[in-house]
């Protein structure tokens, strides 16, 4: 079973409709879509803070936040332009957005996942390799998937020795509670519940893999070029969280453990597999840095082979992306996916 990925006609449909009518004046209002997972929670914070309107009025526009219950669902909607952008993995963003045809920059590469994704096995299993003849729950073709793979590949089992079903993160932590599930993917803070139940083992996370499941907000390369307004007043209200966070306020944690359905133990243990980036220079560092465009390598070799780049692709550089220093790969004719450390760059250098 398939994820609820627009097909691939009607995604094309829409990328040409942004493309021929996205010339228009720079916009006011802006809205952008969300969900909950440890290191996006900073987005709730700023909204419901005022930190976001703060910095909108600044650049003299309006920005909406709206969070949605179901992670790849949101990815959807923006990719068909009902949001202007949204909260994503790397690997979703060239899969969805980028493979449909839709021209997508991540904007800010805010953290990556150091053990806040994970395999988590009922019973004897102990190690990945016990992974063989079952069937492991999570959402298929994302960025657990991914994990799986990589999980399997460092242990010498081929993914043809298990079997995925599809879950929805919505839904997976309950699943995991019948007996008819054996093995699941997943991430906090859904992974931090099954983590917790009596008899189990987490046989593999993502710290195996450090700095190749990354958290972005993504946003319409189109409409970020035509109003940098919004990716001034984004990064400037993200930093912002972040030096209170780095400053261990309190009252800001408490507020994001609650929003997340935790409580500061719980959210705490969830930042702590989180590489987040507090500072612009950090940020700055992974964003133009050499690992990153061999990163992308992988995950689009990864997402060739399972079929992810679309029906039509001869290869996994069916789609373009850009880096920083002038670095590209894929198909320059098809550039659809940018790490754009431009904003970046501003609050680094003090002129947000």
């Amino acid at each position: 079973m398939r994820l609820p990925r627009l097909p691939s006609l009607l995604a094309a449909g829409f990328a040409a409709l942004l493309s021929c009518c996205a010339h228009a004046a720079p916009k006011q209002q802006f809205n952008l879509c969300w969900t909950i997972y440890a290191g996006w929670m900073p987005w709730e914070y700023a909204q419901s803070q005022g930190i976001i309107d703060k910095w909108a009025k600044k650049y003299g526009i309006e920005i909406k936040l709206v969070q949605l219950n179901d992670y790849v669902e949101s990815i959807n909607q923006y990719t068909a332009g009902q949001f202007d952008g949204c909260t994503m993995t790397n690997m979703d963003a060239l899969t969805i957005p980028a493979a449909g045809g839709v021209d997508s920059t991540a904007l800010l590469v805010s953290d990556f996942s150091n053990g806040n994704d994970g395999i988590v096995i009922k019973g004897a299993g102990k190690a990945v390799a016990d992974l063989k003849g079952m069937n492991v729950n999570l959402v298929e073709l994302s960025v657990s998937h991914y994990l799986l793979a990589r999980a399997l590949d460092q242990a010498g089992v081929s993914e043809r020795d298990v079997k995925t079903v599809n879950t929805s993160d919505a839904d997976i932590a309950a699943a995991f509670d019948t007996d008819q599930v054996q093995a699941v993917t997943t991430w906090n803070p859904m992974l931090a519940d099954v983590k917790a139940k009596p008899g189990v083992s987490e046989v593999f996370d993502s710290s195996k893999v450090p700095g190749e499941i990354m958290d972005m907000m993504v946003v319409n390369s189109r409409v970020l070029a035509d109003n940098p307004a919004l990716g001034k007043a984004l990064t400037g209200a993200w930093f912002e969280v972040m030096a209170t966070m780095a400053a261990h306020d309190p009252a800001a944690l408490e507020h994001m453990a609650k929003a997340s359905g935790t409580d500061l133990a719980g959210y705490q243990a969830q930042l702590a597999t989180t590489k987040l980036f507090y500072t612009p220079a950090e940020a700055l560092a992974f964003a133009t840095s050499a690992q990153l465009p061999a990163t992308m390598a992988k995950v689009a070799q990864f997402s060739y082979q399972h079929g992810l780049l679309g029906d039509g692709a001869k290869s996994a550089n069916a789609v373009g992306m850009r880096f920083a220093h002038g670095v590209s790969s894929g198909d320059p004719s098809n550039v659809k996916l940018r790490f754009d450390p431009t904003y970046v760059q501003m609050a680094a250098d003090g002129k947000l």
